[in-house]
C-alpha cells in the first residue's frame, strides 16, 4: 500500500510510505527555503517525481481551520487540530492521475502521537505513555494494547509559546505586544538556560513567573508589572537574565514531571512529540527521571514529522499496522546540477584521510552526502565539520552561521569511543540528549556547563561519516567532530552544489566535500597555510561534471 501525506501548516512536509515503509519525507525548508516554511508547489512536484506509482491514499494532517466557513461549519477534508478518537478520522473515495486514491484525514493531535509510536522500537501492543509538548498542546496520553489513545490531562497549555516567549522579554528589539515569539526564540532560549547558576528565583522573579505560567498563554505587554519587571530589555547577553532562564526551563518542565509522579504508572515506555521534544535537556530528564521503562524521541518530534504520522494513522487505519520501517536520511538527494567556477577551487578524489588531516589543521568544511536528514538537526548528510579541539573554532563556525555566540557546536562521535569522551553507553544517533564531557580536551563542542548535544555514529547509520571520524581519531587519538547544520542564516539545509558555492565563498568556509570529493577554495588563507606548512601540492585540475 502506497500512502502519501502532507503537513498543511508550519515545518510543512510530503511523506511517503510504502508496504510499511517510510520511502521519502519532502520537507518545505529543506533547499534554502526559509525555516518553517509551508508546502509549495515546488515541494509537491518533488514530492510527485519521486513517485513509482498511483498512490493508494493521499492525507492531509488535520490543521487549524482553513478559513471563516471551516470555523463555522466544520470541513470534510481536514480533520482539525484537536481530537484523539478514530471516529474523528475523514475518509473520502477519490482519484489521483486518473487512478483510484482514497482520501483521509486525522487530527494534527493524532499525527504526533503516530508519528512517535511508529517509528519507536516499541512493538505493536505495547502499553505505553505519550507526551506532546509543542507550540499548542501540552499533554499525557495512555496508549492502550489496541493502539487506542486517551487523553489523561491537559498539564499546561502552548508550552512551546511560552518558553519562547521569555526571550522577547530580554531582547529589547521584540515588541512586548507581539502575540507569539518568534520561531527561533525557544531555541536560543534553550542555549542560555546552560549559563543558569542559581535555581531560586527572587521574589520579582515569582511573580513573572505566576504570570507566565498560571491562567492562559498571554503576551508580554498583558503584565500589569511590565515597566519594572525583572529583565525587562535588558538584552540576553545579561547574567540575571541568564540565571532566570535557567529557572524558568526548570519551572516548566517541572509541571509535566509533577503531574507523572502523580498520575503515570510507572515503568512504561514514554513516547516524547511536539516541538519541545528538541530540547535536550528536557528529554535527558525524562530519560533519567527513573519513572519509564524507556524514552523514545523520534528525530522529527516537531511539525515535520506530522506528515509522517499522519501516514502512519492511515496505514494503521486500513491495514491494522501501525509500525513503519525508516531511515533518517530520507530526505531529498543532493542535486549536482548547475555550474560552478572550479577554477576557484583544488579538487580531490575520495581520501578521508586527506580530509581528516584537513580538519586536523583547523580547515572547516561543509559536508554533503546522498539524501538530506528528515527533520532539523544535522546529522552528518548536510552539515559543517571541524575539530572539536579549540575554542576559537566554535567562535569561528559561530560566525560562519551568522549567530549568536552563546549557541553551543554539536559533536559527533563514533559509537565505540562515546562512553570514553561523554559518558554516553547508549546509542543517540539524532542528536536529542545531552551528555557530560568527560575531558577538557573538547572545548569546541563542550557547552558552558559541561555537556554536549551529542550524536552517535556507527557504521552502519553512516558509513561515510563513520570512516572520515575513524580517519580522524587515527590523526588525531579523537573520534570526534564538530558538526553544526550546512545552511543559510534562517534557511533550511542547503541541497545542491550552487548553493554551496555562494555559502562557501560568502561565509569562510575553508571548502566542502561532496559525495567524498573535496573542493577547497584557493584563495581561503587557512587552506593556503595548511598547504605552505607541509609544502603540501595542490590537487591536479579536475573535469568533474557541472564544472566551468
Amino acid at each position: 500500500m502506497r500512502i502519501l501525506s502532507y503537513n498543511p501548516g508550519h515545518d510543512g512536509a510530503i511523506a511517503l510510505i510504502e508496504d510499511g515503509r517510510l520511502v521519502f519525507s519532502v520537507e518545505a525548508e529543506k533547499g534554502s527555503n526559509y525555516r518553517y516554511s509551508a508546502v509549495s508547489i515546488a515541494d509537491v512536484l518533488d514530492a510527485v517525481g519521486e513517485l513509482s506509482d498511483v498512490p493508494d491514499v493521499i492525507c492531509m494532517g488535520g490543521w487549524w481551520p482553513l478559513d471563516h466557513y471551516e470555523f463555522l461549519h466544520g470541513s470534510r477534508r481536514n480533520a482539525g487540530y484537536r481530537g484523539v478518537s478514530e471516529a474523528g478520522a475523514i475518509m473520502e473515495k477519490g482519484r489521483f492521475l486518473r487512478g483510484r486514491t482514497d482520501y483521509f484525514s486525522s487530527s494534527h493531535e493524532r499525527s504526533h502521537i503516530m508519528c512517535a509510536f511508529g517509528m519507536s522500537p516499541l512493538s505493536k501492543g505495547t502499553p505505553s505513555y505519550a507526551l506532546v509538548w509543542e507550540g499548542e498542546m501540552g499533554s499525557f496520553y495512555e496508549i492502550g494494547a489496541d493502539l487506542g489513545i486517551t487523553l489523561i490531562g491537559d498539564i499546561l497549555t502552548q508550552p512551546g509559546n511560552r518558553y519562547g516567549l521569555l526571550y522577547g522579554l530580554a531582547d529589547p528589539t521584540f515588541p512586548k505586544d507581539g502575540p507569539y515569539p518568534r520561531a527561533s526564540d525557544a531555541g536560543k532560549l534553550m542555549a542560555l538556560a546552560s549559563f543558569s547558576t542559581r535555581s531560586t528565583p527572587t521574589t520579582d522573579e515569582k511573580a513573572l513567573l505566576a504570570f507566565l505560567l498560571d491562567g492562559p498563554y498571554r503576551k508580554l505587554s498583558d503584565y500589569d508589572a511590565l515597566e519594572k519587571a525583572p529583565h525587562l530589555d535588558v538584552g540576553v547577553e545579561d547574567a540575571a537574565f541568564r540565571d532566570f532562564a535557567g529557572i524558568y526551563s526548570d519551572a516548566i518542565f517541572d509541571r509535566f514531571e509533577r503531574f507523572a509522579r502523580e498520575r503515570l504508572e510507572r515503568g512504561r515506555p514514554l513516547l516524547v512529540a511536539g516541538g519541545c521534544g528538541l530540547n535536550c535537556d528536557w528529554n535527558t530528564r525524562w530519560a533519567e527521571s527513573g519513572l519509564f521503562s524507556d524514552v523514545f524521541v523520534p528525530p522529527v518530534p516537531n511539525d515535520t514529522g506530522s506528515a509522517i504520522g499522519t501516514a502512519i494513522d492511515a496505514q494503521f487505519r486500513y491495514t491494522g499496522e501501525p509500525k513503519v520501517c525508516w531511515n533518517v536520511y530520507a530526505g531529498m538527494e543532493f542535486r549536482m546540477g548547475g555550474d560552478i567556477d572550479l577554477i576557484a577551487y583544488d579538487v580531490f578524489d575520495k581520501d578521508y584521510a586527506r580530509v581528516a588531516d584537513m580538519l586536523a589543521n583547523d580547515l572547516v568544511l561543509g559536508w554533503a552526502q546522498g539524501r538530506y536528514e528528515i527533520g532539523p538537526r544535522a546529522l552528518g548528510n548536510r552539515s559543517i565539520l571541524a575539530a572539536p579541539f579549540r575554542n576559537a573554532t566554535r567562535k569561528r563556525l559561530n560566525e560562519i552561521k551568522q549567530r549568536e555566540q552563546f549557541r553551543p557546536i554539536a559533536p559527533v562521535c563514533l559509537r565505540e569511543e562515546a562512553e570514553k569522551w561523554f559518558g554516553c553507553r547508549v546509542d543517540s544517533p539524532h542528536m536529542l540528549y545531552t551528555f557530560r564531557a568527560t575531558t577538557n580536551e573538547l572545548h569546541a563542542v563542550t557547552h558552558v556547563n559541561g555537556t554536549a548535544r551529542l550524536q552517535t555514529v556507527t557504521s552502519r547509520s553512516n558509513p561515510g561519516l563513520h570512516d572520515l571520524l575513524v580517519a580522524f581519531r587515527d590523526r588525531t587519538g579523537y573520534g570526534v567532530l564538530c558538526n553544526t547544520s550546512l545552511n543559510f542564516k534562517g534557511k533550511g539545509f542547503i541541497n545542491d552544489i550552487t548553493d554551496l558555492d555562494i555559502y562557501a565563498r560568502a561565509h569562510g568556509l575553508d571548502g566542502f566535500v561532496v559525495g567524498g570529493r573535496a573542493y577547497l577554495l584557493r584563495n581561503s588563507p587557512h587552506y593556503q597555510a595548511y598547504l605552505r606548512q607541509a609544502d603540501r601540492p595542490p590537487a591536479a585540475p579536475s573535469h568533474a561534471a557541472g564544472a566551468r
